[in-house]
C-alpha cells in the first residue's frame, strides 16, 4: 500500500516545553489510523503540527511527509490545496449559516484552484448524511451535538480530501450518536480517502480502524494492528475498562 502521510521523528514545543517527542506514526492509503491515549498525552498536538496550526508558540521539528513530499515549510492553505483536511474537536461551524452554505464553504479551496465541480460532492455529502439534506436550509447553530458533528465531516468532504483527519469526533456526544458516528468514519473508506483518528473512545476507535497507535506524555509507548491492541491486556486494563475514560 501507498503511505499517504509519514511522520518521522516528530518534536512539538509550546515556549520551552515539550508537548510531543520523537514521534513516528504512518497512514496508507485508504487506511484508518487512530492515534488513543490519556488527557493530555499529546495527541491533538500532534494532529495540529501535520496540519500546520499550532499557535505562534508552537514550535516543530522533524520530518511530515505527504504523498512522498516534505510539507514541514508549507502553511495551512497549501496543505489543504493537496488534500489535506483537519476536523477539530470544536467543529468550527458558522453557527448564523445554513447547513447548505457551510457545505458550500467547505468546497470554497476547490473553487478557488479553479474547480469548475467544486460542488460535485454535495449529492455525495447529502446521501451519506441524509440529515442534513433535511436540515439544508436550517442554520447550523440550531443543530443538535451529532448533527453539527456530521456536518462538520460533510464540510470537510466538500473538499474531496485525501487524508482527513479527525480530532475527538465523539466527544460530548451520547452513546447512541456515536455510534452512529463512527458507522459513518467506517463507511468513508469506500470513499478512497486516508483517515487519522484521534479519540478519547479507545474502544470505538480500535472498532473502525486498521492500525493503532497509543500516546502516553507526548511519546508512543505501543502500536500495532488495531485488533491485537484491542485484545492485548495493558491496553484493555488502561483504555478499554470503561467505556469511555479521559483522553
Amino acid at each position: 500500500m501507498t503511505a499517504i502521510l509519514q511522520v518521522r521523528d516528530l518534536h512539538v514545543g509550546y515556549d520551552k516545553v515539550e508537548a510531543v517527542g520523537g514521534v513516528a506514526l504512518q497512514v496508507e492509503a485508504g487506511a484508518i489510523v487512530t492515534v488513543i491515549g490519556p488527557n493530555g498525552a499529546g495527541k491533538s498536538t500532534t494532529l495540529n503540527a501535520i496540519m500546520g496550526s499550532l499557535p505562534a508558540n508552537g514550535s516543530v521539528r522533524g520530518e511530515l511527509r505527504y504523498l512522498g513530499e516534505d510539507i514541514g515549510a508549507l502553511g495551512i492553505e497549501q496543505r489543504v490545496a493537496r488534500g489535506m483536511c483537519l476536523v477539530p474537536e470544536t467543529r468550527e461551524l458558522f453557527a448564523t449559516m445554513s447547513v447548505a452554505d457551510n457545505l458550500i464553504l467547505g468546497a470554497y479551496p476547490r473553487k478557488r484552484a479553479g474547480d469548475r465541480r467544486y460542488l460535485d460532492q454535495l449529492d455525495v455529502v447529502y446521501d451519506t448524511f441524509p440529515r442534513l439534506k433535511e436540515r439544508a436550509r436550517q442554520a447550523a447553530g440550531t443543530l443538535s451535538g451529532g448533527e453539527r458533528q456530521m456536518l462538520a465531516l460533510g464540510r470537510a468532504l466538500m473538499s474531496k480530501p485525501k487524508l482527513l483527519m479527525l480530532d475527538e469526533p465523539s466527544l460530548g456526544l451520547a452513546p447512541l450518536i456515536v455510534k452512529e458516528i463512527f458507522r459513518i468514519v467506517s463507511d468513508l473508506r469506500r470513499t478512497g480517502v486516508a483517515i487519522l483518528l484521534i479519540e478519547q473512545n479507545a474502544r470505538a476507535a480500535l472498532q473502525v480502524a486498521d492500525y493503532g497507535y497509543v500516546l502516553e506524555t507526548g511519546a508512543l509507548v505501543m502500536q500495532g494492528p488495531a485488533a491485537e491492541l484491542a485484545a492485548d491486556p495493558r491496553v484493555i486494563e488502561t483504555y478499554l475498562g470503561l467505556a469511555r475514560r479521559g483522553g
